[in-house]
């Protein structure tokens, strides 16, 4: 088995991070460039800086906060929201980031995604996939196929979560960013049927989000998931787990962890 990631999510919006849940219901959960020095510092393999409302509000992703996170890592900086184009893709990585990540303007003009991985790389091109069962409900027997959301979540696509990740990695991406709805926020776990049916159906890595609580959960993601990387967010910044406890746990686990970075020799 290979190593495994945890990345640590900044949602950002008007400047600040928040953070909600099922994608709503938002409060506040500090600075992103202070969170991204403190992630820095406890050995977070990376972090995704998402700016929540750029697609809604018809805007490109706010820069001065990418350059200003950037400042404060010497691990991978993803960035995410309002990149809809191979410009707006290029001011993201001249402001610091090492990848972006793509999601409604992916699945509007999926040859974005093509654009992108054919100038910078498919290891630069993340493509965020926020899925739901078919029917929304904690009664729902319904275990697939998993619908494919835009927009935040506020718009339901008429694309399958397992198919648009495979027509996604085709296409060029390196990483799928899956998120799961219905887990997001909840910290009742992640959905690891969903994990594991996009796994299964890619050779690039899936990064899992949505619904991390528990040390056990991360656990259950990277075996019963086959997920390659989990992501998290509130259980973060609310300083509820240490990273550096919950590798320790994982690696206890029998689940390897790549080690802790180092900060370059000054």
């Amino acid at each position: 088995m290979l190593a495994r990631r945890l990345i640590a999510c900044l949602d950002v919006r008007d400047g600040q991070v928040v953070k909600g849940v099922n994608f709503e219901g938002l409060r506040l959960a500090g600075d992103p460039a202070e969170l991204a020095r403190r992630y820095n510092a406890d050995g977070i393999d990376e972090l995704v800086l998402l700016d929540v409302t750029a697609t809604l509000e018809g805007r490109r992703t706010f820069l001065d906060t990418v350059r200003a996170v950037a400042q404060e890592l010497f691990i991978p900086l993803s960035v995410g929201g309002g990149i809809g184009s191979l410009d707006a893709a290029k001011a993201v990585f001249d402001a610091g980031a090492d990848k972006v990540s793509i999601n409604s303007a992916a699945l509007a003009t999926p040859q974005l995604i093509t654009d992108i991985a054919n100038v910078y790389g498919s290891q630069a091109v993340i493509v965020a996939i926020d899925a739901s069962h078919a029917v929304r409900g904690p009664q729902s027997a319904v275990r697939g196929p998993w619908g494919v959301h835009s927009r935040s979540g506020t718009q339901r696509e008429d694309r399958d979560a397992v198919s648009w990740a495979r027509e996604a990695e085709d296409r060029g991406a390196g990483e799928i960013l899956l998120t799961s709805i219905d887990r997001d926020g909840t910290k009742s776990g992640f959905d690891c049927d969903l994990t594991a049916a996009v796994s299964t159906a890619v050779n690039i890595p899936v990064i899992a989000s949505g619904g991390a609580g528990t040390f056990e959960h991360f656990a259950e993601v990277f075996t019963a998931g086959r997920a390659d990387a989990a992501l998290a967010a509130s259980v973060f910044h609310f300083s509820e787990h240490a990273v550096s406890e919950l590798k320790a746990f994982l690696a206890d686990s029998r689940i390897p962890m790549r080690p802790a970075p180092t900060s370059p020799q000054s």
